[in-house]
């Protein structure tokens, strides 16, 4: 069985390696070519190209896949199957025709809820207590194809989205491995999608990471857990950007003005509709993480101030 093996993120790791653990024949993987990172924006691999590297794979990492020449070395490779994991881009149609057994895709989500690109952190915001992953052909559309395979998961109290992340990410690796011979040798007939309940999710960008204080605080919380560390949930605090790390919330109403952030028993609160969120681990931007306690210890003005 030739497998090319598409993906980029840390998620598609687990994946990769139950392929190779189980002698499967990785022909090349497909990645996504070298971003700048971190501060110095330094020009680096993706995840996967360097686990992939690390075990002696060839890596290809086209700027695009509408390219001719990377199509023609696609087709010469001459594939039996592809595995998708976080690749990060769509798969041209001409791409789905040319392997036997077509594309199969790892999606973190019980399809056809939460289609797209951000499935886990959505799932969170919207305050879901159970989320999955589902083994999917691809078609021409975004997450749309015949069903092989899910497995649901429950998402713990207080979980946040590393932690689903790596979850699913393992969850998802062993119920491909498990899948695939039955998929294969035709035991598993793929089932079509109920299309009338999909939802979709989009690409999270830093300004949704900003907090309504007009918000209950649960939701506030539900905020927090999905998106940090990236793109991180924020609010402005005397002019300048105040990262929101980690936080807690209880039903607990204040008279204040809400995003008035108060003393509440021996925590720092900040008054919400309804409740309040106890802020734990915050960040003043360009300045270090800091227990709230500690902030106040170096800002006496916070209590009392207003968040926005």
């Amino acid at each position: 069985m030739k497998i090319i093996f598409f993906g980029s993120s840390e998620f598609a790791i687990p994946a990769l390696n139950e392929l190779v653990q189980n002698d499967y024949e990785i022909l090349v993987v497909v990645t996504q070519p070298d971003k700048p990172i971190g501060r110095d924006r330094i020009l680096s691999p993706t995840p996967l190209a360097v686990f992939a590297s690390a075990r002696g794979i060839e890596i290809l990492k086209p700027e695009t896949l509408k390219d001719e020449f990377f199509f023609d070395k696609f087709k010469a490779l001459s594939p039996d199957l592809c595995v998708v994991a976080a690749y990060g881009k769509i798969i041209p149609k001409k791409y789905l025709e040319i392997p036997k057994y077509g594309f199969v895709n790892i999606h973190p989500s019980l399809l056809p809820k939460y289609r797209g690109p951000s499935p886990i952190q959505t799932a969170i915001m919207n305050g879901e207590t159970e989320t999955g992953v589902t083994i999917m052909l691809v078609d021409a559309e975004m997450d749309h194809g015949p069903i092989i395979a899910v497995k649901k998961h429950q998402i713990p109290s207080g979980a946040y989205f590393p932690e689903i992340h790596d979850e699913l990410a393992k969850l998802g690796a062993k119920l491909m491995i498990k899948a695939l011979p039955k998929y294969i040798s035709g035991a598993y007939k793929p089932q079509e999608q109920d299309h009338s309940q999909a939802t979709v999710t989009k690409m999270l960008a830093r300004k949704d990471g900003r907090v309504n204080w007009q918000m209950p605080a649960d939701k506030i919380y539900n905020q927090i857990q999905a998106l940090n560390p990236e793109p991180g949930t924020w609010t402005t605090w005397n002019g300048k950007i105040l990262n929101i790390k980690k936080a807690n919330h209880l039903k607990h109403n204040l008279s204040d003005e809400k995003g008035t952030v108060k003393r509440f028993e021996n925590d720092i609160a900040v008054a919400c509709d309804g409740s309040i969120l106890i802020l734990e681990i915050i960040q003043l931007a360009g300045k270090k993480e800091m227990t709230a306690k500690d902030f106040l210890n170096g800002h006496s003005d916070f209590l009392g101030s207003r968040l926005n």
